[in-house]
């Protein structure tokens, strides 16, 4: 990718821009996952699969925006939709045609979902569809994966590994005890431990639950676990959410629920449905979706919801994915040959799902949060740091996951396999 600025040109480097931040921003960034030490680099631009950033560097991207970008920074296809729904105009507060298109398409490849609410983000939606299986049911408590991530609103904002039997324990001040209270907490891939709460505890309203762990690095199911908990939460009567946010698209079409081939009661999705812009959605059953209001008596609203700009991005998209269905043979094979050529390691173990991956700091694949946090995240640290000098760009964490888009060439992939070989 050519530089869009010589550096003699450039005003503020990143260091800079950052010192200036921290004075305007808390810790200087929009998301604490940006705050890298000793600071962020700041991008300029991005195309394909690379960014530049204000300093001059070009990086190949491995991040991806955190998963919504899986045909690549700049799309042509999805420029062409943006453009050309901002010559028609970007916000009206009325309903669009947009939407039922859009909503025909979504409900059409997801089993679980029979209509949809569009919302602004991952966190609104999982927000919503927790307020939603309460006001349903009738029912108080919900119960979430130890290490799952839901967004960052109050009700799974719950320290992880406060146990399977105890009340919620806020993870953030200003997280009202009494707010959590209701929400319990199950280890992932251990059916069992969720029979025995559900057993116990008969106003459970749902379980919220990504079936792919995607935000403590990544932790997928055990054969058959996610048709257990399926069978479980019928069995007393709890709804079952998929938090799709991350597998949405990211999987295939359909997502998780599709793969394994498990019908939840609500789904959330977000990132690759916006086709990079601000997006949510949460859909279930019918008679469960016609509890939201002005239909009933569960209120949601917003302003930007169903956003037109958001909406004929994520439509392009989902077109696009569509047409060219090969596309998740193509990049799961890419996956298989870093992982291949990787080979075996006693100080890590890499995992991976399609264009999922990421490489742990630890002997065995973890199968839990617990198991995760067993990582050595110094080793990982210095292992980014290296791959950041090697001109290659991972999430900043050992708890978050990497992604592959159709935009990574076999050169790409070639100099990550180089660079993985080097570097950890």
């Amino acid at each position: 990718m050519k530089n869009s600025k010589s550096s003699t040109e450039r005003i503020q480097s990143s260091s800079e821009l950052f010192d200036l931040a921290k004075t305007l921003m808390p810790g200087g960034v929009s998301s604490p996952v940006r705050a890298i030490k000793p600071y962020p680099f700041y991008t300029e631009r991005a195309e394909g699969s690379h960014l530049e950033t204000v300093d001059g560097r070009d990086l190949l991207d491995c991040c991806m925006a955190y998963g919504p970008l899986i045909l690549g920074h700049a799309h042509p296809a999805i420029r062409k939709a943006i453009g050309e729904q901002l010559e028609r105009g970007w916000l009206y507060g009325t309903p669009t045609p947009l939407e039922p298109a859009f909503a025909k398409m979504i409900t059409g490849d997801h089993p679980g979902m029979g209509m949809v609410r569009f919302v602004s983000s991952g966190s609104e939606a999982t927000m919503a569809a927790i307020r939603l299986a309460r006001g349903f049911t009738g029912k108080k408590d919900i119960i979430k994966i130890e290490g799952g991530f839901h967004g960052a609103h109050d009700a799974v904002l719950v320290q992880a590994g406060s146990g399977a039997t105890t009340t919620g324990v806020p993870d953030s001040a200003g997280v009202l005890a009494g707010l959590v209270a209701h929400t319990r907490q199950v280890p992932y891939n251990d059916p069992e431990a969720l029979e025995s709460l559900l057993s116990a505890n008969d106003d459970i309203a749902a379980l919220i639950i990504e079936p792919v762990l995607g935000n403590i690095g990544l932790v997928l199911p055990q054969e058959n676990y996610l048709r257990q908990i399926r069978s479980v939460t019928k069995a007393h009567d709890v709804l079952l959410i998929f938090d799709e946010v991350i597998t949405g698209y990211r999987l295939g079409i359909g997502g998780a629920q599709v793969k394994y081939g498990v019908k939840p009661d609500l789904t959330t999705l977000g990132k690759i449905i916006g086709g990079g812009l601000p997006i949510g959605v949460f859909g279930g059953r019918h008679e469960i979706m016609e509890m939201v209001s002005p239909q009933g008596p569960v209120y949601q609203a917003g302003t930007f919801s169903g956003n037109p700009l958001s909406l004929a991005a994520g439509m392009a998209t989902l077109e696009w994915l569509h047409g060219h269905r090969d596309l998740y043979r193509g990049l799961d094979e890419k996956s298989r040959a870093l992982e291949e050529s990787l080979g075996r390691n006693e100080e890590g173990s890499f995992v991976r799902l399609g264009s999922m991956f990421k490489y742990f700091f630890r002997s065995l694949p973890p199968q839990n949060y617990r198991e995760v946090k067993e990582c050595d995240t110094a080793a990982f640290g210095r292992f980014r740091e290296r791959m950041m000098e090697a001109g290659i760009f991972i999430p900043p964490s050992q708890f978050e996951t990497n992604f592959l888009s159709t935009a990574h060439s076999d050169k790409d992939l070639s100099i990550l396999i180089q660079a993985y070989l080097k570097c950890r």
